[in-house]
């Protein structure tokens, strides 16, 4: 087995990829796996294939050009080359979860590139360098540009073939990853309560599901009606997806590990869900856990994303008979209106809404 990579440019209209395909299969060349990047040049056709050993990289040119292909790069590759491109993205993503120091080797990996720079210059999007020495993110040719959410600029460059814009989105997505890893950690904070118990605050994702939910089985019905204002009892796993994932906002979890270290239980959700000018916040506080100055830690921290994220005012919704919750509210010490309709009052509380070019 000899496995070549082959990639050409055929004119992006039916019936050309076959006709190159076929030219590869006269010479007895196998076509293992196949990509095609679609380009304002037509379509590049990127061939990871089995060719006879009496074949040359010259053999294989003549092939592809009789097969109608343009722009050829041949290069021999290895066995690792059989593993394919979305299961190979996969792999890079869970690196960068576990280390996101290790961009620069993923994207190496992931494109074959000879160099990976990292510089603190910004880049602009499209266009000629912009202000403050901001350069142009994309492709030319050999050399592309990766934007670092945060903060500077990858560049990456290799010898051939031309980079393509399918390449440059993959890349782009794994740089993207890495920073939203690191700003999660930075995000996390150790609480320590006013009875000297610790829990560890931090941005929630799809992944706490089970540890939400395991935290709504905990909470009685009473905990739960306040936090949902409704006695249809615990929400549906969907609906705790949806708050965990929110589309506007943001949630938060509060995590205890066991005296051993092994184990993390969610003890409190508090969420901050965007809608127009005003944002809505709620929390869930397990019961073993209330009245110890979490609703109030969580709640403070609400406020202050709302107030960063620009909104011009805070809403909560709280029935008449929580008074613990409007205890906490009155201690933030913020003006705020109080409305009354039956059994809920909406207190709401007015923020310094600042710019914000996008709201968390």
């Amino acid at each position: 087995m000899t496995l070549w990579r082959i990639r050409a440019t055929v004119d992006d209209r039916p019936g050309y990829l076959s006709v190159l395909t076929a030219s590869l299969a006269l010479r007895g060349v196998n076509i293992l796996a196949v990509q095609v990047h679609t380009t304002e040049a037509g379509a590049v056709d990127d061939f990871l294939v089995d060719a006879p050993e009496t074949l040359g990289e010259a053999d294989l040119l003549a092939a592809v050009e009789k097969g109608r292909g343009r722009n050829c790069w041949v290069a021999r590759s290895e066995a690792r080359g059989l593993v394919d491109q979305p299961t190979r993205v996969l792999g890079l993503a869970t690196r960068l979860v576990r280390d996101p120091d290790a961009t620069g080797e993923a994207l190496r990996a992931l494109l074959g590139a000879e160099t990976v720079t990292w510089r603190p210059v910004p880049v602009v999007a499209a266009g000629p360098a912009g202000a403050g020495g901001a350069v142009t993110a994309g492709v030319d040719g050999t050399r592309m540009r990766l934007g670092d959410g945060a903060g500077g600029s990858f560049d990456l460059a290799r010898v051939a073939p031309d980079f393509t814009p399918a390449e440059y989105a993959r890349a782009q997505a794994l740089v993207e990853l890495a920073a939203t890893v690191v700003q999660r950690a930075a995000e996390q904070v150790t609480l320590v309560l006013p009875d000297g118990s610790e829990v560890v605050v931090r941005p929630a994702g799809p992944d706490d599901l089970p540890a939400v939910l395991a935290l709504h089985e905990r909470c009685s019905a009473r905990s739960l009606h306040r936090r949902y204002l409704s006695g249809a009892g615990r929400p549906s796993p969907e609906r705790v997806r949806r708050l965990l994932d929110p589309a506007r906002g943001t949630t938060l979890v509060a995590v205890e590990t066991d005296p051993a270290g092994s184990a993390e239980s969610v003890v409190a959700m508090a969420n901050l869900l965007g809608e127009g000018d005003q944002a809505e916040a709620a929390l869930l506080v397990a019961d073993d856990r209330q009245r110890r100055g979490l609703g109030g830690a969580l709640l403070r921290r609400l406020v202050a994303r709302a107030d960063r994220a620009g909104y011009a005012a805070l809403e909560l919704h709280v029935h008449t008979g929580n008074t613990p919750m409007l205890r906490t509210l009155h201690r933030l010490g913020r003006p705020m209106r109080l409305d009354r309709d039956g059994p809920v009052v909406t207190v709401t509380l007015p923020l310094d809404p600042r710019p914000s070019p996008a709201r968390t």
